[in-house]
């Protein structure tokens, strides 16, 4: 549950210890742990080392991404409550304030995950107001990336990917849970049960701590709400202000939160089939969204069975990939060129045999808006999301497969309502989920979108609740993480992160706004022009306006 996922992890280490890593073991003093010298300890900072670009990513624009930060790690314990068990690293990035003479502290940034690097994070926000009073700052969070990393080993087999698997398919995903479990225990060492969203939130305050700070100023996106949430908890006295944007919901830790993944996905395909129903004479899909979604299922059923051809760009579009076409088309002003994309594949579906291929064009746009689905071997989620329980029924998980595959069976589906590697754990977290409450920390601010793909809505205002928080909701819109996207929510954030001034307790900001294209039936429609240019050419535009990934949770 990331605001942008990184397509890789570079594993060169910049800047430099000040002192060894063997110098901060420390032992308990009178049965608590004496943390000094992590706190104490001094940096040294570095211009940061961009190092090779990940595989099929522009050397240049990866210079970019890395270009006038600094750099340096520090050193964190293993374990907190036993620090002469050993350390682990974990790197930090700065953007020094550009208006020092007005300079507010530090703003530390977490773009979600877990597991989501954040060390280009300060250059995201470069161009944002935040970066006159504030240093940003970033980091890999422990088990990620630069910091010492948390793998696992890869399964023998490729995991089922299919969003409405069959009744036979479902011992098969539960094998492959169990699968992955086994090649992250094997791979885990010592040091699997302590990567946690409570030892990050220690982690920030000694980065607080070794950057000279009294006090804190924080914006998470998704899962990084929650990590903000966990650090007031613990450290209320050491947070000023905080911004929880694309909030995780506090109760729906971390099996209810998976599934709503997959019920946002299907709000958001019923949101785009109402949408194409009343432009029929453009699309041809039906002129109801019940006809939209009808015809939907029977485009599902013909690539299931004979999947579409793309020119080497993108995957062939089967059942499975469409449905997450489908569910992943949340980012409204995209939905003309994501409609159009979808007709193509019913166009190509209905080909003769030998001809189902998408073109060229179409292929670049379908990676342009939904990326690729690409298996990952970094231990940090899988070790995470198990920091709560997670029932051992096998039989529940079936049960709830069945009817994700028949009532929410769009994006990943139905796999959204599975096992994961949690459920076969046999490893016990060291420590209980943190209980949150605002007590000692100023009023926050949180941000959630109506329509969100990956923390459905309900999540934020039940977040605000809970820590009686202000709320920014953000009306029809589907893309996550709203700051620096949506210019509303921007200037709210920026007149409270800047000027300490809230906006209400309850605010609403519109959404990003909905393609131009008229609906049947109006004087509009008449008069109305198509836009001209490729797809491809058309994606690429609206994911620069977009200022971030579009159609992907």
């Amino acid at each position: 549950m990331s605001r942008r996922p990184r397509l890789a992890r570079v594993a060169a280490m910049t800047g430099g210890l000040a002192i060894a890593a063997g110098s901060l073991v420390v032992l308990p003093a009178n049965g608590a742990p004496n943390l000094a010298a992590y706190y104490q300890q001094k940096v040294s900072w570095a211009a940061c080392i961009a190092g090779t670009a990940p595989r099929g990513y522009p050397q240049e624009e990866w210079d970019k991404e890395w270009a006038g930060l600094d750099c340096a790690t520090i050193v964190v314990p293993v374990n907190y409550q036993k620090p002469g068990d050993g350390n682990l690293s974990v790197s930090i990035s700065r953007r020094k304030a550009t208006d020092p003479g007005h300079r507010q502290g530090v703003l530390l940034l977490n773009p979600g995950g877990p597991g989501g690097s954040g060390m280009t994070m300060p250059n995201w926000m470069k161009s944002e107001k935040i970066a006159g009073p504030f240093d940003l700052i970033g980091f890999d969070p422990r088990g990620v990336g630069r910091s010492t990393p948390l793998r696992c080993e890869v399964p023998p087999n490729e995991p089922l990917r299919e969003s409405r698997p069959a009744d036979r398919q479902l011992a098969q995903i539960e094998a492959d849970a169990e699968a992955q479990e086994k090649g992250c225990a094997a791979a885990g060492g010592g040091i699997r049960k302590y990567i946690s969203t409570a030892n990050t939130a220690r982690d920030m305050d000694v980065i607080r701590g070794v950057l000279g700070e009294k006090k804190i100023n924080y914006l998470g996106i998704s899962y990084g709400t929650y990590l903000g949430a966990v650090y007031g908890s613990m450290f209320p006295s050491k947070l000023n202000r905080s911004v929880l944007d694309a909030s995780m919901h506090p109760d729906w830790l971390w099996y209810e939160q998976a599934k709503q993944v997959s019920v946002a996905a299907k709000e958001n395909a019923v949101a785009l089939a109402t949408w194409i129903a009343d432009r029929d004479s453009r699309y041809h899909f039906g002129t109801t969204p019940a006809a939209v979604l009808a015809a939907f299922e029977d485009l599902r059923a013909k690539v299931a069975e004979r999947p579409v051809e793309t020119p080497g760009t993108w995957m062939p579009v089967d059942g499975t990939t469409l449905d997450y076409i489908l569910g992943s088309s949340g980012y409204r002003p995209a939905w003309d060129v994501s409609t159009q994309l979808i007709g193509q594949i019913r166009d190509a579906a209905n080909a003769p045999a030998g001809q189902a291929k998408l073109s060229s064009d179409a292929g670049k746009a379908l990676k342009i808006l939904y990326g690729t689905i690409k298996p990952t071997t970094e231990g940090v989620f899988p070790a995470v999301s198990c920091e709560t329980p997670w029932s051992k029924d096998l039989k529940g998980y079936e049960e709830q497969m069945r009817l994700f595959r028949e009532k929410y069976p769009y994006g990943s589906g139905a796999m959204q309502a599975g096992p994961t590697n949690c459920a076969y754990a046999q490893w016990t977290p060291p420590e209980k989920a943190v209980d949150l409450k605002r007590n000692g920390y100023p009023v926050g601010l949180v941000v959630g979108a109506e329509f969100d793909p990956s923390t459905q809505y309900d999540g934020s205002p039940a977040m605000a609740s809970k820590l009686n928080n202000s709320l920014i909701s953000v009306k029809d819109e589907g893309s996550h993480g709203q700051y620096g996207r949506n210019t509303c929510v921007t200037q709210k954030v920026d007149g409270y992160l800047i000027n300490g001034v809230l906006p209400g307790s309850r605010s609403t900001c519109d959404g990003s706004p909905r393609p131009d294209v008229p609906a049947d039936g109006t004087a509009a429609a008449k008069t109305f022009k198509p836009a001209g240019g490729s797809l491809a050419d058309r994606a690429a535009a609206g994911a620069a306006a977009a200022k971030g990934p579009l159609n992907r949770y």
